[in-house]
């Protein structure tokens, strides 16, 4: 028997209802880029902008899957309801997410007040799916009060999640050269929240002391709502400062919401603007210049031209074809 299309106007009513099987259709749909739900995306996205979405990145390493577990635990104690993107590595095979942290996350699972989305880069830099804040969207039209990004964690090149969060918390770990890392990546200016886990450790007070005098040369004030950059020690094995960390969470939630975050919510409209329109961009160029690609590709491999000549010769094939 033929399984009837369930259109995605219809689903999006589901998803409102809170229906955790069409909140998951609807995300499938977004991250396959399936033509029929960009629509449907433009009702969500106007609908959403409820939730408050935390963005937590760090090197490899760092435990930032058991914090977003431990995290999410917390938060579900004081009665919110918790999305999770997690960023995986790309399969080099399928191309698919490798699933490590829902894994790392199973006693989550069960819980109907979290929901639990893996993701993969599929090549996209910066951390996160190309899909990401659209299935951010989503999860917001389907009642969920805090949605965390937990980027891939590759190491030095994930400060895009600071454009696509409201608060991005920054986990380092001892004995990791975390402090070298987040400078070199960029990593130091980026975060709201400095957290250090593993705080059990007796070299864990070494990498928080460091940080905090890193952030004393760097003046880390963020600009036009005198946030001060705070660092929060956190152990989830025993739950060492995971009450302080929600507390700062909150705080800067505030903060956020208040007039003081116009000028982020302005930064994350530029780069989800900038994104899109990237996407469409190298979408509409890849579908108008594939029948040249094959007679230009022969001609370079026989050195028949140069890379930039016949680059611009498919830019203006491209160009012809739209």
């Amino acid at each position: 028997m033929k399984t009837r299309y369930v259109p995605s106007t219809e689903l999006l009513e589901r998803a409102q209802c809170g229906e955790m099987a069409a909140i998951g259709r609807l995300i499938t749909r977004a991250e396959g880029n399936v033509e029929e739900i960009r629509s449907t995306l433009s009702t969500i996205y106007q609908r959403a902008g409820r939730a408050h979405v935390i963005g937590l990145t760090g090197v490899p390493g760092s435990g930032k899957s058991t914090l977003v577990g431990t995290l999410t635990a917390r938060l579900r104690t004081k009665g919110q309801k918790v999305g999770i993107v997690a960023v995986d590595p790309s399969s080099p095979y399928s191309g698919g997410a490798i699933l490590g942290d829902r894994v790392r996350m199973s006693e989550l699972v069960l819980d109907p007040g979290v929901y639990i989305r893996s993701m993969a880069t599929r090549g996209a830099v910066g951390g996160m799916a190309r899909a990401t804040l659209d299935v951010v969207d989503i999860l917001d039209i389907g009642g969920f009060d805090t949605i965390i990004i937990e980027t891939v964690g590759v190491g030095q090149d994930e400060v895009e999640i600071a454009k696509a969060s409201h608060t991005t918390v920054v986990v380092s770990a001892p004995g990791l050269g975390d402090d070298i890392q987040a400078i070199k990546a960029g990593m130091l200016e980026i975060a709201d929240i400095h957290v250090v886990s593993k705080f059990d450790r007796s070299d864990a007070n070494r990498t928080m002391v460091d940080l905090k005098k890193m952030l004393t040369f760097g003046a880390m004030t963020s600009a036009g709502t005198g946030w001060q950059t705070p660092v929060v020690g956190v152990s989830s094995l025993s739950g060492e400062g995971l009450d302080e960390l929600v507390e700062k969470i909150e705080l800067h939630r505030e903060v956020a919401r208040s007039s003081r975050g116009d000028a982020r919510r302005r930064a994350i409209a530029t780069f989800r603007l900038q994104k899109t329109a990237e996407h469409l961009l190298v979408e509409r160029f890849t579908k108008a210049s594939a029948s040249a690609v094959p007679a230009l590709a022969e001609r370079l491999s026989r050195r028949q031209g140069d890379p930039y000549a016949l680059a611009n010769e498919l830019l203006a094939s491209a160009a012809a074809s739209s």
